[in-house]
């Protein structure tokens, strides 16, 4: 690859824009690039692809060699574990050479004819990108209502299919969540729309089974624009719940599902910083809460029609060293999804016991499964860990047995889970915390000496990247890599406390974070400054873009894909997707103190005339939560001001969204581009 030397890149247009608040102007020259619809901008994206070919056609076979590797590793014929719900057993398949799925059902057992419900091939094949969500079959199992997307800007069209006759209603509801709930009697669904603008959810509908969409009912708009809503029903099917959600706060309604013509309740009002989600049991509710500053979350549980938090009672008391994360109801027994240092652990609790599902691996993730009947004394969860492949477990409460249903199968017949090692150490970051991170290698990687390393982070939204396992991963560590996870603040890795630390007027602490754990591994002799590449989606494409702007020195080189990097402007335009909902977690900078802390850390405001690592930025035009047009103008930027000859790229995708590609193998394409880009430049180190 050739860097900058060679004045043969894109250059985008300069066109002076000021942005002025609280007596600050800022210039942006590349403000225009937001203008979807002009050509201009169209043909430069297009010049960005064209020099993204020229300049990774050196190493196009690694490329296809990588694509092919990741492709062998997927089970090619395959099937999901059969799910028994409401008198039919459910599976989802795959077959040979198709790159969707195919729903399928069985009535009262395994043996019984298949039925075909939905084969997501067929229905992709006249879109570029094709998503279906939202599947939900009627009570009287007749109907079942789904939503797609054919943009990839997740604006789902909702429509309903007769399984009876195996044609789709004359029906169309336009830009919705793609989700809907059927009221008991198999007469109504009640769904979510978006604004058209701002993509937030914000109005819950009823419609009438038959009738024109243009009349549904209104039954609920959500005003403050820093919430959003959605429609979900009880696992026990008895209640219809409205939720109305911010980052710090929520706010439930609840109906009777038998009863779809009432309105609904509202089950305790909302109170700023107070988070619940609800759980129906027999003749009662179970909240997982952080009411009464349990940070943790805690469970509580209240009688039917006594909803308001004055009436809830403590069943699981909030633990400061604990994190409850999940619930999962059912008639004899409660299973907590709890997380402590970091470890996810499943407890259950019954009227005679309370005791956890023991694990033997240092480092691992379990989550529970899909569970949806409530008469049974088993449940199922899934297992994995950076070495050991996913399994679908199926947990006897009786007995305490685990029977594996199904461990993911890696077809190459080359992989073998002894080959790995990993492990879990901890770094002093520069204010004392310790900072966890999880490591996988192949055990022919000798980590007393300098190691080609990639290094992962993500820190926001309370959410944590756990360390499971990936099969896509298998290519860099069988070429000697050490893949690592970060666990820095901004995740709940280690609590909610952990995130709080890592937000607001204390987001910089992810980014030290990051920089501290690469520096540790460095001085290690891990990894080196000529052999350390770090990769962030998202979120992680920010943490991408402000450690480079803070530490270029320690990285060889950076993937930033669908990169949040222009964020004080964006923070600042209320009319985009996502901004207002998000003050709560990077602040609103209509107040100078929030403005002056998101500006001195934002990428795009904080681009310097100096060297940076090698780069590959990735986008998708359709792509509603980090608009195109951050990562083009970052991009843009950087080429008019860095000083290095490293090479940078930008490649967007025409056609999809926030997520990339549509398809189990269109996807691994961009696994294989960005891994290439990564190997050829270690495999340059090597050459030289």
């Amino acid at each position: 690859m050739k860097g900058k030397n060679q004045n043969t890149y894109p250059k985008a247009a300069k066109k002076t824009y000021k942005l002025e608040k609280h007596g600050d102007v800022r210039v942006d020259n590349y403000y225009w690039l937001r203008e979807r619809n002009n050509p201009q901008v169209i043909d430069y994206l297009k010049a960005e692809n064209r020099y993204f070919e020229e300049q990774t056609a050196a190493y196009k076979a690694l490329e296809n060699t990588l694509f092919e590797e990741l492709k062998a590793r997927i089970k090619q014929e395959d099937e999901s574990v059969p799910v028994y719900e409401n008198g039919y057993y459910y599976q989802t398949k795959y077959f040979k050479g198709k790159e969707y799925p195919v729903y399928t059902r069985r009535k009262g057992r395994l043996q019984a004819p298949e039925e075909i419900l939905f084969d997501v091939n067929i229905m992709a094949s006249a879109y570029k990108y094709y998503k279906l969500t939202g599947i939900e079959v009627s009570p009287d199992n007749r109907y079942a209502v789904f939503g797609e997307d054919t943009t990839g800007r997740r604006q789902y069209t909702l429509k309903i299919k007769d399984l009876q006759t195996n044609t789709v209603l004359d029906l169309q509801i336009e830009n919705t969540t793609g989700s809907a709930v059927w009221s008991n009697d198999n007469k109504y669904i009640f769904y979510t729309k978006k604004d058209k603008e701002t993509l937030r959810a914000y109005q819950i509908y009823r419609h009438r089974l038959g009738d024109n969409p243009v009349n549904d009912e209104l039954i609920y708009e959500e005003v403050d624009e820093m919430f959003d809503v959605f429609v979900t029903k009880s696992k026990s099917k008895r209640f219809i719940y409205i939720a109305s959600f911010s980052t710090l706060t929520t706010e439930y309604q609840y109906l009777e599902a038998d009863k779809p013509e009432e309105k609904f309740k509202i089950f305790a009002r909302r109170k700023r910083g107070v988070e619940y989600n609800l759980f129906h049991h027999r003749s009662q509710f179970f909240i997982l809460t952080n009411k009464d500053d349990a940070v943790n979350f805690k469970l509580m549980t209240t009688k039917i029609n006594r909803t308001e938090t004055a009436n809830w009672q403590e069943y699981v008391l909030h633990r400061s060293d604990v994190m409850l994360e999940d619930v999962d109801v059912f008639d004899d027994f409660i299973v907590l999804q709890e997380r402590e240092e970091g470890l996810n652990k499943l407890r259950i609790l019954m009227s005679e016991n309370d005791y956890y599902i023991q694990f033997n691996e240092e480092t691992y993730n379990i989550y529970t499964a899909y569970n949806p009947e409530m008469n049974t004394r088993k449940f199922r969860f899934v297992y994995n860990s950076m070495t050991t492949p996913a399994s679908v477990m199926e947990f006897d409460i009786d007995t305490r047995q685990k029977t594996i249903l199904k461990e993911q199968e890696i077809p190459d017949g080359k992989f073998d889970k002894t080959n790995y090692r990993s492990q879990r150490i901890w770094v002093t970051a520069r204010d004392g915390e310790y900072i966890p991170v999880s490591m996988v290698w192949h055990k022919d990687t000798d980590l007393k000496r300098i190691n080609p390393m990639l290094l992962y982070g993500y820190g926001a939204y309370g959410i944590t990247v756990d360390p499971g396992f990936s099969s896509n991963r298998l290519s860099l560590l069988d070429r000697g890599f050490v893949f690592a996870i970060a666990h820095i603040r901004g995740g709940e890795y280690l609590g909610r406390p952990w995130y709080e630390a890592g937000k607001l007027l204390r987001k910089k602490n992810t980014f030290n974070d990051f920089v501290d754990v690469a520096s540790y591994l460095i001085e290690q002799k891990i990894t080196s400054t000529e052999q350390l590449y770090a990769m962030g989606g998202s979120a992680g494409g920010l943490l991408m873009g402000a450690v480079i702007n803070q530490a270029p020195e320690l990285f060889k080189a950076i993937v930033a894909q669908v990169p949040f990097v222009d964020v004080l402007t964006t923070m600042l335009d209320d009319s985009i997707p996502l901004t207002t909902g998000e003050y709560d977690e990077w602040g609103n900078p209509n107040d100078k103190t929030f403005y002056d802390y998101i500006k001195s850390y934002s990428p795009y405001d904080n681009i310097e005339a100096k060297t940076y690592p090698n780069m590959l930025v990735t986008t998708g035009l359709n792509d509603s939560q980090v608009q195109y047009w951050e990562p083009a103008k970052w991009v843009a930027k950087l080429r008019e001001l860095k000083t290095d000859n490293n090479i940078l790229l930008l490649h967007t995708d025409m056609d999809s969204g926030h997520v990339g590609a549509s398809g189990r193998f269109k996807s691994l394409k961009d696994t294989a581009r960005d891994f290439a880009f990564i190997i050829n430049l270690k495999n340059q180190n090597n050459n030289i």
